[in-house]
């Protein structure tokens, strides 16, 4: 059976299992928490370019502003569990894999030593899967022993968010603690049998507008955020096929707006020679990126979570950074499941 992929929620009108997060970004996985009955009521978030995105879409939340490495342990509030997914980018491809190199990939030690203190009845972590590239394996098994370390039973799994209700594929490693006291199991759950598409994301939506000049917003629209990047392709871009179909999930929404997927109206792109394809001749003005409203839908957030920004590529950079939301609700439904049984 076909879902709906805004409306799923387990949500009490009391949300009596509070969270804390680190890297919130705009609130994917926040949002997804809530809906399952979890209440973020402390973040941490340290790009200015999201705040004012988390603080209208979280007006209960307190965000704090700081890097992590400024937090100490004893300013954060008490609660059942912790969220977050340290940045991506030193595990990535696309970030050239530097991994615990990178300032970036040493935040994961600063989220240790906040949860070895604060000793939650779990916590989940969030990150590509570009961390179990066997050159970061050390490293990865090395977080994963500074986890049980801490006290927790570890459970991690690579899955692909277009299993559980998401019309994208996007993998991602969910590692998932259990405080050791509780002496519970993690499963994660089954794949569902339906894998949604862009038609069911975004086959309702009109056309979307262009960016102003410099992709400047168009500031308030009808439908909030739907306008899409305008500009040159690079040679990196051009590389692949970019157009997946209406009955395709997407490819993975991006945090660049330079490389947002392209609209499923226009044909696939021909192969030229390797490593290069390009537009169908004669149909080059099909081709436009995704607005940033489209790929909110296919990172499932709701129309009515809105993004605030000046420059367009400020809205593709948090939803691409983002946990998708329905992804996050099936894992923190299963928490729940698991903390209340």
């Amino acid at each position: 059976m076909q879902p709906d992929l805004f409306s799923e929620t387990t949500k009490d009108k009391k949300l009596s299992f509070s969270v804390v997060s680190f890297f919130s970004g705009a609130g994917g996985l926040d949002l997804g928490f809530e809906k399952a009955g979890f209440r973020t009521i402390w973040a941490n978030e340290f790009d200015k370019t999201i705040w004012a995105t988390f603080e209208r879409n979280f007006p209960h939340t307190k965000l704090d502003r700081r890097s992590i490495t400024d937090v100490d342990a004893s300013e954060i509030p008490d609660s059942i569990g912790i969220i977050g997914g340290p940045p991506c980018q030193s595990w990535s491809e696309a970030g050239a894999r530097r991994g615990i190199e990178d300032k970036r990939g040493q935040l994961f030690y600063d989220y240790i030593r906040i949860l070895k203190v604060k000793q939650p009845k779990f916590f989940l972590v969030e990150n590509v899967a570009g961390i179990l590239h066997p050159k970061h394996a050390e490293a990865f098994q090395g977080f994963l022993k500074e986890f049980e370390d801490c006290g927790y039973d570890i459970f991690w799994q690579l899955v692909d968010a277009n299993d559980y209700n998401v019309p994208e594929n996007r993998k991602r490693v969910i590692i998932i603690g259990y405080r050791k006291d509780l002496k519970k199991q993690f499963k994660f759950p089954a794949p569902k049998e339906y894998k949604p598409t862009l038609k069911d994301a975004i086959g309702d939506l009109p056309t979307a507008i262009p960016a102003k000049e410099k992709n400047k917003t168009n500031g308030k629209l009808q439908i909030p955020n739907h306008e899409y990047m305008i500009g040159g392709w690079s040679s990196i871009f051009m590389s692949r096929n970019r157009v997946r179909g209406w009955n395709e999930p997407s490819f993975t929404i991006q945090a660049g707006g330079r490389q947002a997927p392209l609209h499923p109206s226009a044909p696939p792109m021909q192969k030229a020679s390797t490593d290069k394809f390009e537009f169908v001749k004669g149909q080059e003005s099909a081709y436009r990126r995704l607005s940033v409203r489209e790929c909110a839908r296919i990172q499932t957030f709701p129309d009515d979570f809105i993004f605030e920004y000046t420059d367009v590529a400020v809205g593709y950079k948090m939803i691409g950074n983002a946990v998708p939301v329905n992804l996050a609700f099936e894992i923190a439904k299963q928490i729940m499941e698991d903390l209340t049984e």
